[in-house]
């Protein structure tokens, strides 16, 4: 089983604490104030916002080397809902690779929301997690935590997938918000 540390208690960080222990990981969980806690997991979720990234980075960059680290955030203009705020070209999760070149970045868990994480279920359908990266073990790895917890995975491909699923979730997010899907809802994938 694999040990999984959270930076984040918010609704994502305890909805994936939940999926894993659910699978039999053990977890810890971190808020980003906690900086003199280690990060102590092989697999560490960056479960906060994506305008705190850059000072969870700076705070553990050295904890971080070698870890599969997992980014679910969603570099989304809120004031606008109007496009995401990294260059076109690029991602939230590319520039989280750039700042740790020694990790092992895979992007999962930003076009799910919290609530059909910890159920399991969208509509009739089993969540399913979509996972992209350039390390095939990693993404097993993190496959591996997710149907453990009940879910499906998928991969997504490469990294640079990273910023399809970015523009995935901008769209999802921004009809939750105008109230035309339910938060506790949102797109399924079948196979």
């Amino acid at each position: 089983m694999a040990h999984i540390s959270i930076i984040g208690t918010g609704t994502m960080g305890q909805a994936i604490a939940g999926l894993a222990a659910k699978g039999g990981h053990t977890v810890e969980q971190l808020n980003t104030s906690s900086g003199d806690q280690p990060v102590t997991g092989e697999i560490v979720v960056l479960a906060v916002p994506h305008s705190s990234l850059a000072s969870v980075l700076a705070s553990r960059a050295d904890q971080l080397a070698g870890k599969v680290v997992v980014d679910l955030t969603n570099p989304i203009d809120f004031t606008t809902f109007d496009g995401l705020t990294v260059p076109a070209d690029s991602s939230a999760a590319a520039e989280i690779a750039a700042a740790l070149p020694s990790a092992r970045v895979v992007k999962a868990f930003n076009t799910n929301f919290g609530a059909t994480l910890a159920s399991g279920s969208i509509g009739e359908g089993t969540t399913t997690v979509l996972i992209a990266g350039d390390d095939a073990d990693a993404k097993a790895l993190l496959s591996d935590v997710v149907t453990a917890g009940g879910l499906k995975a998928v991969d997504a491909g490469s990294l640079k997938r990273a910023r399809e699923l970015e523009a995935f979730a901008l769209l999802q997010i921004t009809l939750a918000a105008r109230e035309q899907i339910s938060w506790t809802g949102g797109f399924a994938v079948t196979a």
